[in-house]
């Protein structure tokens, strides 16, 4: 059953105003909200805030217990998605360097990492991959090209995704839907 977040068309009216080109889509929205339920009581890291599309559907899937960290580095974007969202005492808004959040977190802290920003992603993977639990999901996006990469992204695209497919530790799932999706759970 689908659930739209009730403040999800306000975000994202206003996302669209700001101007900002690197907004998640529904789908993606979707599945984080779907991946957020199955961790009650969980805690949760979004790297990447943005104006706060996801966080609104990783707020809407998770229990009341659930906790969010959700971290961006854009002040102009994080003030929207503080606007909205910051009134739910779920989440906390870090307004800092993803690389330094990673690197300031302790390891098995997270039972879901949605990394949507280059920390976590195309940097620091390995100490990104060390926050989860056992039975921790990592979630990115964007494995298909965008409109808005730069020259050359498909390459840092394609090793991504082969260090993530041999990773032994993790069971491993590509999506081709949205914007391309990868899906790993700490399996041991």
């Amino acid at each position: 059953m689908r659930v739209i977040p009730p403040i999800l068309e306000t975000i994202e009216s206003v996302t669209q105003q700001h101007g900002f080109s690197m907004p998640s889509e529904r789908q993606t929205g979707e599945l984080l909200q779907m991946l957020a339920a199955m961790k009650p009581g969980g805690r949760l890291l979004e790297l990447g805030t943005g104006t706060g599309l996801a966080t609104t559907w990783l707020l809407n899937g998770m229990s009341q217990g659930a906790r969010l960290d959700s971290v961006d580095n854009d002040p102009s974007v994080l003030a929207i998605a503080r606007k909205h969202l910051e009134a739910d005492e779920r989440v906390t808004f870090h307004e800092c360097d993803g690389a330094e959040f990673i690197l300031n977190a302790a390891p098995a802290s997270y039972d879901l990492v949605f990394a949507d920003a280059w920390p976590g992603k195309y940097s620091h993977l390995d100490k990104t991959l060390t926050l989860l639990k056992l039975g921790g999901i990592y979630v990115v996006d964007d494995m298909n090209p965008q409109p808005n990469w730069p020259n050359g992204h498909e390459i840092n695209v394609e090793r991504l995704e082969t260090e993530l497919a041999g990773r032994t530790e993790f069971a491993a799932c590509r999506m081709d839907f949205a914007t391309g999706v990868i899906v790993c759970a700490r399996s041991a």
